[in-house]
């Protein structure tokens, strides 16, 4: 069992050099994000990540959380680092500084996230739905409500939740039974709700949910769902706490993994009715929601990032330490670290590339959002935001999927070692599996992108960003160094099979749905494989800069470009198969019949 330490070179060499803080930091809102200051910040997160929760991450797997008589409790030390961490000021890194925030761009918060997720996955699930309930009430919720529970939930000194899935409705919204009946200026809310992470625990004195629920006479569907504010303890209008309202946890889940996390049956209104305040218009609780949901997606995709990290750097650990047998084209008798065995260098190799074009991905990703909300352009505001949504489901998805093949060769690479849970290894696997689930399945994501994201505007999103990537591909086939010229042709070709399923889905997608849908995944997979072999180009030409300029750091820069061409061979490479399962693959895919399977 290892623990993690944040790779800072990489993810500086990520934010100032390949995704560019300099056009962050030119804009007035994140004028102060200098390089030095925003180094000093990921350096002290650093420092946290690897001293504070990385330790607390295997307490949390063995010994989780329980409910008790008076509520939940979480494992040792995760409540004592909880109130480290708001005190530190971690939890309102990117808010407004009128509510006391920092202020920050989220192409800083990116990187700092990330450690979080890979240091401690189970306890940063905590301040991750905190700041999706922050979004959600910043951008709909009323003044009121904003001063009543924004400075303290920014501050950390009250956390968040939100609450959508029911026992009969799952992930079908449109199925919500929880009840809100008008009284005054608040509401009476009834129901119950599962899955709801951190509902409950021990780190704060309240804890605010974001609750779905439908008003009398509201429409069927999810066209008469409404969102509302209801606080664990009512807060009075001097901003005290008051009474215990009518919200209760009455039990948590065990879980294959993340047991650190307590995931929460929560009853409400079991007595009088919950007290509920209403988040804007009523009605319009699904589009509110979503504003938590995309934060949260893109902020579990990141989690993908972290614990394939940890995972990966657990396993190469292990190849560099675990003696075993001789390496093919070894002297004869010699006993070598299993790092010398090609098979096990193929793994390694594969799990660092896919980290480091999913990390990209999503330091892009942030940094398009800081641009689509803060630059001065409109209509650059508006492309940069068509992207983001673009993006999102495939930085959900793809990261998260990723997440889970690195994880599972992070076992593989421990031999049956990895299947022992005192190594370690296990936990990431456990852990990194209920990432492609929550907030969205894969199959939600990749019906998200085909359907919403790219039908809906006929492609017009996806073609922009195809040609900004094939105008930045096409100008480094002139590239001094051999290589990524190489890498920019597998890039470009790459994006011909994403264009080539692209045109198929648009011709006769819409005459033949199922079948479409049915190729949802593969079109998302090829499109996270373009987007990250992109990034990873763009890596590849910066290092390859430094290398012929004889700067210092020529192992790291020639590891980068080695890199990428591992990603230019291996996964690139699946890029024609998956255009070719969209495009004839549907129809064997939906060709059972009910009574066949």
């Amino acid at each position: 069992m290892s623990e993690y330490h944040a790779p800072l070179k990489d993810m500086r060499f990520l934010v100032h050099e390949v995704v560019g803080l300099h056009r962050i930091n030119a804009l007035p809102a994140y004028a102060e994000a200098s390089p030095d200051l925003v180094d000093q910040i990921l350096e002290e997160a650093a420092r946290f990540s690897n001293g504070v929760l990385s330790p607390l991450n295997w307490v949390g797997d063995r010994q989780g959380s329980r409910l008790g008589e008076h509520g939940v409790m979480t494992p040792p030390g995760f409540a004592d680092a909880y109130r480290q961490f708001a005190e530190s000021g971690w939890n309102g890194l990117t808010a407004e500084s009128e509510f006391d925030g920092q202020g920050l761009p989220r192409l800083v918060a990116t990187p700092v996230n990330e450690m979080w997720h890979a240091s401690n996955m189970a306890f940063t699930l905590c301040p991750l739905l905190t700041q999706g309930a922050i979004e959600a009430l910043r951008l709909c919720g009323s003044d009121v409500l904003q001063q009543r529970f924004l400075p303290k939930m920014i501050s950390g000194e009250w956390t968040g939740t939100m609450n959508l899935t029911e026992p009969q409705a799952g992930s079908d919204l449109a199925a919500l039974r929880t009840r809100a009946v008008p009284e005054g200026d608040h509401f009476r809310l009834h129901g119950q709700k599962i899955f709801i992470t951190y509902g409950d625990h021990d780190y704060t004195d309240n804890i605010i949910h974001l609750v779905l629920a439908r008003t009398p006479g509201a429409p069927e569907g999810v066209k008469g769902i409404s969102l509302f504010v209801v606080p664990k303890v009512l807060v009075n209008t001097d901003g005290s706490l008051g009474a215990l309202n009518d919200v209760r946890c009455v039990s948590i889940e065990h879980k294959l993994g993340i047991h650190g996390s307590p995931t929460c049956v929560m009853a409400y209104g079991d007595r009088e009715g919950a007290i509920a305040y209403l988040v804007g218009e009523e009605n319009r609780g699904l589009e509110y929601m979503f504003i938590m949901m995309n934060a949260a997606r893109f902020a579990v995709g990141l989690e993908g990032v972290g614990i394939a990290e940890r995972a990966y750097q657990q396993a190469l650990g292990y190849a560099r330490d675990r003696v075993q047998g001789t390496p093919v084209g070894g002297k004869p008798g010699s006993r070598q670290p299993i790092l010398h065995h090609p098979d096990v260098r193929r793994m390694l190799t594969s799990m660092r590339s896919r980290i480091e074009g999913a990390r990209a991905l999503a330091y892009y990703t942030a940094a398009l959002m800081d641009l689509a909300e803060h630059e001065g352009d409109e209509a650059r505001r508006r492309a940069h935001q068509a992207r983001v949504d673009l993006l999102i489901p495939v930085v959900k998805a793809w990261s998260t999927e990723m997440a889970v093949e690195v994880a599972s060769l992070g076992v593989q690479v421990h031999g049956g070692m990895g299947y022992v849970e005192e190594t370690g290894a296990a936990q990431h696997l456990r852990d990194a599996r209920i990432t492609t689930i929550y907030e969205g399945t894969t199959g939600i994501q990749a019906n998200d992108l085909i359907g919403r994201k790219f039908m809906r505007d006929r492609g017009a999103a996806m073609r922009d960003l195809g040609e900004s990537i094939d105008a930045e591909m096409t100008a480094l086939g002139d590239h001094a160094h051999a290589e990524v010229r190489v890498i920019a042709g597998c890039v470009r070709r790459a994006l011909g099979e994403l264009q080539r399923a692209g045109q198929w889905v648009l011709a006769e997608g819409s005459q033949q749905l199922p079948q479409a849908y049915a190729g949802a995944w593969p079109f998302l997979k090829l499109t996270g494989n373009v987007v990250c072999g992109y990034m990873l180009a763009r890596s590849a030409a910066v290092a390859a800069s430094h290398l012929l300029e004889g700067d210092d750091d020529q192992a790291f820069c020639d590891a980068k470009v080695k890199t990428a061409r591992f990603f230019a061979d291996h996964v690139l490479n699946e890029c024609a198969g998956l255009a070719s399962t969209v495009i004839e693959g549907g129809a064997s895919a939906v060709a059972l019949d009910e009574e066949q399977f």
